[in-house]
């Protein structure tokens, strides 16, 4: 039986789960993303970074979201960089899910519905994304929900010891 997808407004509450997938899973994400502190494994570190996220979403410039299934916390999806401008209204798609619940749809249909959020709540116009080049999962995931590579920003993240490419990706939305 499928899990269901759904994602929410991150809370307080959920920096527990989000350590405790972040610890489980070091391995699974340090080839996308750059180090942290040891402080961003633990559920204070979650707690005072959900803080800073929740007062992004106050003052308009991220929407900061964890992607669950049947009701558990397996991930996030966030729309950050958020330019709500009547000429540009544009943000940026982050997400990622914890490794006992990859493979089995829940990233694409997280992406599907943060694109939602960014239509109908947020009223936003445009979706950008990024990928290191050789995370094809995650590209398979843009893709399916409609975002089209739109080039290469050249040593634009420092990840194991050196400065990597990404992939740029786009979407109109309401397209």
């Amino acid at each position: 039986m499928r899990s269901s997808t759904s994602i929410r407004l991150i809370e307080p509450t959920d920096a527990g789960p989000i350590a405790a997938h972040r610890v489980r899973d070091f391995e699974t994400f340090r080839p996308w993303e750059p180090d942290q502190p040891a402080s961003f494994f633990t559920p204070e570190g979650q707690a005072e970074r959900i803080d800073r996220l929740l007062a992004g979403y106050r003052a308009g410039t991220v929407w900061p979201g964890v992607v669950l299934a049947d009701d558990l916390v397996i991930g996030q999806v966030t729309v950050g960089g958020i330019l709500p401008q009547p000429h540009l209204r544009r943000g940026s798609v982050g997400y990622w899910i914890a490794g006992v619940a990859q493979n089995q749809g829940h990233a694409g249909r997280a992406v599907g519905l943060a694109l939602r959020v960014m239509t109908d709540e947020l009223g936003l116009h445009r979706a950008e994304a990024s990928t290191n080049l050789e995370n094809l999962p995650s590209q398979r995931v843009l893709r399916r929900n409609g975002f089209s590579p739109c080039g290469v920003a050249h040593s634009s993240i420092f990840l194991d010891g050196s400065w990597r490419d990404a992939l740029l990706w786009e979407r109109v939305l309401g397209d």
